[in-house]
């Protein structure tokens, strides 16, 4: 396609074109009204004079009969820019006046009518005009017409009319001109977005959309277009780095599973050797089953599938719930594990923020040291807490272990990472990554402090859903 068959098929042009037609329609009614206007402005003051003549020849007529109506008639046939007079008898016959010929038939009858002439002594024959006349019928029979020349009214529509053609004539190449201007400057604009979709689907992801400096629409959109793409790259890099910790962390599990599988092959001489081997087999299984589970609860939750499932439930019988089943495992490591919680209606995925809520548990179980409280004192190894505060609820575990430095909290709720701290722990590195990425489903946030000693990690999840129920 060429340039310009490019350029008259953009929205901003046919837009153009339309407004242009739009505006020429009414320039044109405007002109059209206004010459309109013009004409029986101009008719009204040729009846009031024509009018206000005939009043004075009427009267002269009464008073001087035939003879001081035909004085008076070709006195003022005499002036300068006289008006059109006739006194004709009732056979028709002409008594005076400036007038030589008349279209048939109008000294008939009475009243107003636009009519053809010709002055008495004109050169020209062929040459007609046009007059307003009045006709009216005297005493006797006789019959006296006045009338004005249109020749005035004619110029004035002539010169309304040229200035419409002209004016009409201006807008369209002006429209036209701005719509070309308009519709190129539109056209750079999205061929420069189309050129950097054009390198992004090429596989260029770190290239963002041109943004002006007027703030218009299309401002907007490529401002919203990069975030848009920013969003897109953080996925693909995110997606990228799970690829590449699945290979690398679960290239190890899947190892050791063959090697046991093959050690139990080589070295097993009787059925409790295959039992044993076969135990630690299915144990290492579980272990990866229950890390690809985190990552498809991951992927649904950042995808945000898990909205559907949105339902009202109490934060304190899901913290109630989470102390009751890992109790005995906080026990068995030597640890008292308390939940201090209040009712506080929230609606969101309960299964994923149960989840999320009992990893916290998990980690604060797995990582957390007894407590030597003062003398007197009865505070639990780990505490679970649920509470409203204002427009949000809020879910936190805290626990006495090594805690996260400041410095790595940022990147320990990144996928399959473990701090040096953890390296030695069993685990897949993925429970802080799911509470995470449940707090983003639900437009909250995972929180990490210090608990002096110890870490802090609170779950917010604002109750935007009941309060609109509510509402």
């Amino acid at each position: 396609m060429t340039a310009f068959g490019k350029l008259v098929r953009t929205t901003a042009f046919r837009l153009t074109l339309a407004y242009l037609f739009l505006f020429a329609i009414f320039a044109a009614s405007l002109l059209g009204y206004f010459a309109w206007n013009t004409r029986r402005m101009i008719t009204e003051q040729i009846a009031e004079t024509v009018n206000a003549e005939q009043s004075e020849l009427t009267s002269q007529f009464q008073k001087g009969g035939i003879r001081g109506l035909a004085a008076a008639v070709e006195a003022r046939t005499l002036r300068p820019g006289a008006n059109l007079y006739l006194v004709t008898t009732p056979q028709g016959q002409g008594v005076a006046g400036n007038i030589a010929s008349l279209a048939p038939g109008v000294m008939d009858t009475p009243g107003w009518v636009e009519t053809y002439y010709q002055r008495l002594q004109e050169t020209d024959n062929t040459r007609q005009h046009f007059a307003l006349v009045r006709v009216s019928e005297l005493s006797g029979g006789f019959r006296l017409l006045i009338g004005r020349d249109l020749e005035e009214r004619r110029r004035l529509i002539g010169i309304v009319a040229r200035a419409a053609n002209w004016s009409i004539l201006v807008v369209i190449v002006l429209g036209l001109a701005g719509g070309v201007f308009v519709a190129r400057r539109v056209l750079r604009r999205i061929d420069a977005m189309t050129g950097t979709t054009q390198r992004i689907m090429a596989g260029d992801l770190s290239e963002r959309v041109p943004v002006g400096r007027s703030g218009d629409e299309i401002d907007r959109l490529a401002e919203n277009l990069n975030a848009m793409l920013e969003r897109i790259e953080a996925l693909m890099a995110g997606l990228k780095e799970v690829s590449d910790n699945i290979a690398h962390d679960l290239k190890t599990p899947l190892t050791r599973l063959r090697n046991r599988a093959e050690e139990a092959l080589a070295k097993s001489n009787n059925e409790s050797e295959y039992r044993s081997a076969l135990e630690r087999t299915i144990e290492e299984s579980d272990g990866l089953i229950r890390t690809f589970n985190a990552l498809l609860m991951i992927a649904r939750a950042e995808s945000g599938q898990a909205r559907d499932n949105m339902t009202e439930f109490d934060a304190a019988d899901i913290a109630a719930g989470i102390q009751e089943l890992y109790e005995p495992l906080a026990e068995d490591k030597g640890l008292t594990l308390a939940v201090s919680a209040e009712p506080a209606t929230l609606r969101g995925n309960r299964e994923l923020i149960s989840q999320a809520l009992a990893n916290l548990v998990e980690n604060a179980i797995k990582y957390g040291k007894p407590l030597k409280p003062d003398p007197g004192q009865n505070a639990p190894d780990i505490l679970i807490e649920a509470h409203g505060d204002g427009d949000k609820v809020e879910f936190s575990v805290t626990d006495h272990g090594p805690g996260i430095p400041e410095a790595d909290r940022a990147r320990a709720v990144e996928r399959f990472v473990r701090l040096e701290a953890s390296r030695t722990q069993p685990g897949s590195g993925l429970g802080l990554s799911l509470a995470s990425a449940v707090a983003t489903l639900h437009g909250g946030d995972l929180r990490l402090a210090d608990s002096q000693p110890g870490l802090r990690v609170t779950l917010v999840i604002p109750n935007r859903g009941v309060e609109q129920k509510a509402a």
